[in-house]
């Protein structure tokens, strides 16, 4: 072989090498936000299952306009919309989810947060 062929051999070789470990870290780094985005939309959903039942609470009558409650609604509420900033993260792993909010659930959402 010559000096060329050889060289040649070389470069491909360490070059098939290189494209194994990127494409190794790819595929790990995949499945690492993919395990992120699942664990955000969790927790969104933990966040909305808690103001929809400090909402039931408030609503009560023996509760109905306690500051407490009203101050604990408001954070929860606001907390709520922080973590949709994070929507385009989660949404990337369940955008069935995504179609299941129409446009009246929207609507709703919107009426809520401007009545309290």
């Amino acid at each position: 072989m010559s000096k060329l062929e050889t060289t040649l051999t070389a470069i491909s070789i360490v070059s098939i090498i290189l494209n194994i470990g990127l494409a190794v870290y790819v595929r790990a780094a995949i499945s690492r936000l993919v395990l992120i985005s699942e664990e955000l939309g969790d927790l969104q959903d933990m966040i909305n299952s808690f103001l929809n039942h400090i909402k039931q609470v408030y609503e009560m009558d023996m509760f109905y306009g306690d500051q407490t409650l009203q101050s604990l609604l408001e954070h929860a509420r606001e907390f709520s919309i922080q973590m949709e900033s994070f929507e385009y993260i989660y949404s990337l792993t369940d955008e069935d989810e995504l179609e299941e909010l129409t446009e009246p659930e929207e609507e709703q959402i919107q009426n809520d947060d401007t009545n309290n």
